[in-house]
Parts: C-alpha cells; structure tokens; sequence
C-alpha cells in the first residue's frame, strides 16, 4: 500500500480543494463527473479522482473565467486533456512563486 486514502469526506473535500461545502454538493448536481459514494446516513466520501474533478471545475471557473454551468460541462467534456495541461502549469507556477517568495526571504534576512 502507498498510504493513500482512498476516501475523503467532505470537510476533507472541502479543505483541499478550498471549495465550500454548499457548492460541492451544488456541482454534484450539475456535473455527471461528480459523483460522490454516499453511506446510509448521507455522508459523502470522494475519491483522488472526485477532487481532481473537483479542481478542474474550479480551473475553470477561476482562471478560464468560464461561469456558465453549461459552458463549464462544455469545457471539462471537450477539452479534459487541454483543461489539465493548463492546470498542471498553472500549479508548476504557483509553486515556483512560492519558491521564489521564500528565496526573497532569504535573501532580504541576509542583508
């Protein structure tokens, strides 16, 4: 085993995606992508993939500026790959700031 969970809840969920809860369940109704186990009492548990969904409908949303649902289903149907290319490089970059952030820190407590 690689120690990885194979279930999330969904203040979990919630958490590493920086979406709130109410809109979590909201998507889930409006993208066929998402698609969450739910136990007997209503609980939800996503799955790596449900999150990754998750993050790209957020990409989307966010960066692409797209904010019709219809044209956010549009976009994660057509160009999955493109969409994940896009995101990919947008998370390299955020890093890389980060990085470089702490770098200045560094460097500026040097001085």
């Amino acid at each position: 085993m690689d120690g990885k969970k194979i279930y999330y809840s969904l203040r979990e969920t919630e958490k590493e995606t920086s979406i709130p809860a109410s809109t979590l369940r909201y998507w889930e109704k409006q993208f066929e992508q998402l698609n969450p186990r739910k136990d007997g009492h209503g609980n939800r548990y996503y799955t790596q993939e449900d999150q990754e969904v998750i993050k790209r409908i957020k990409y989307i949303r966010d960066e692409l500026k797209i904010t019709r649902i219809e044209a956010i289903r549009k976009e994660l149907q057509e160009n999955e790959k493109h969409s994940d290319e896009r995101q990919a490089a947008l998370e390299i970059l955020l890093r890389m700031k980060e990085e470089l952030c702490e770098i200045r820190k560094i460097i500026k407590h040097d001085d």
